[in-house]
C-alpha cells in the first residue's frame, strides 16, 4: 500500500502534473493539500479518468485538503469538529478509510511570522490536532497523519538549521509542539527508513532547489501498528524540477497488507 503526501499549491495550476504523477506513479492513497480552490472547481472528471476517487475539503483561493484512492474513501469527516474556531474553520484536515486504514491529510497551519495572530493560531490549532487524536484515534489502530506539516523537526530536516531557527517552519516552540502532536504514539515513517539531509520543500527563491536548500516539512506519521508495515520511503524530487511545479515534492511510504 503506497501512501503520498504532495502539497500541490493550487490544484488548477498543477492538473497535468497530477494526472501524470497517478499514472506514473499509481499510488494507492494520494493525499493533497494547499488545493486553494473550492470543491465544484476541483478536477474531479480528472481524477476519475485516471482511476482514482477523491473526497475534499475545499475553500477558495486558499487552503483545501483532499485524499485520492483506487476505491471510494469510506467514514470521510472534515475538520476538527471542537467548536475551537469560531470564526469558522478553515479547509485543512480531512479523514477517510482506505482499505482498513484510517488516513488524515493534513495542511498545518504556516503561521507567518513569530507573534503574529497567525502564529498563534498556529500553536492553538496544533494543540486541537493532539487534542483531536486523543478523542478520535486508538492507538492500537491502523492511523496516518500525512500533510504539509509546515514543521520540519531535526537538524538534519533544515538546511543551514542555524538560520531557520528563528522562522515559523523551526523554531524550537513549533518544534515541540509537533512533538506533543507526535507523543501521542506516532511515529515518522520516513525516517525509518531514510537518514541523512532530505528535504521535502524548496522555496521559489534564491535558486534553492538547485541547490538543495529546502526543508523537510512534508510527513508521514503512523501509529506503531501501521508504522510497523512500513517497507520503504522516499521523496519523488522530479517532481519539484521543471516548469509549472509546485514548490513541494511528494514523499512516499510503502506499507505491507
Amino acid at each position: 500500500m503506497r501512501i503520498v503526501t504532495w502539497n500541490v499549491n493550487s490544484i488548477r495550476a498543477r492538473e497535468e502534473r497530477l494526472a501524470a504523477f497517478l499514472k506514473t506513479h499509481a499510488p494507492d492513497v494520494l493525499c493533497l493539500q494547499e488545493l486553494k480552490c473550492q470543491e465544484h472547481e476541483f478536477p474531479q472528471m480528472l481524477v476519475q479518468s485516471c482511476g482514482y476517487r477523491a473526497v475534499l475539503w475545499g475553500q477558495k483561493t486558499y487552503n483545501g485538503v483532499a485524499i485520492l484512492a483506487k476505491e471510494d474513501p469510506q467514514d470521510v469527516t472534515r475538520g476538527f469538529n471542537d467548536g475551537g474556531d469560531p470564526e469558522g474553520e478553515q479547509a485543512r484536515f480531512i479523514v477517510a478509510k482506505v482499505r482498513g486504514v484510517r488516513v488524515a491529510s493534513a495542511y498545518f497551519v504556516n503561521g507567518g511570522a513569530l507573534g503574529s495572530d497567525k502564529w498563534d493560531y498556529k500553536l492553538k490549532w496544533m494543540r486541537r490536532l493532539r487534542a483531536w487524536l486523543d478523542a478520535n484515534v486508538r492507538r492500537d489502530e491502523p492511523f496516518a497523519l500525512c500533510g504539509d506539516f509546515n514543521v520540519a523537526p531535526e537538524a538534519r530536516d533544515v538546511h543551514a538549521p542555524e538560520k531557520w531557527e528563528s522562522s515559523v517552519l523551526y523554531h524550537p516552540d513549533v518544534r515541540k509542539a509537533l512533538l506533543h502532536v507526535q507523543d501521542f504514539g506516532l511515529v515518522d515513517t520516513f525516517r525509518k527508513h531514510v537518514e541523512g539531509n532530505v528535504y521535502s520543500w524548496w522555496d521559489y527563491r534564491a535558486g534553492a532547489f538547485n541547490k538543495d536548500q529546502g526543508l523537510r516539512i512534508d510527513h508521514v506519521y503512523a501509529t506503531p501498528v501501521l508504522a510497523e508495515r512500513s517497507l520503504k520511503a522516499e521523496v519523488i524530487r522530479d517532481e519539484r524540477k521543471g516548469q509549472g511545479a509546485s514548490d513541494h515534492a511528494p514523499v512516499v511510504v510503502e506499507f505491507s497488507d
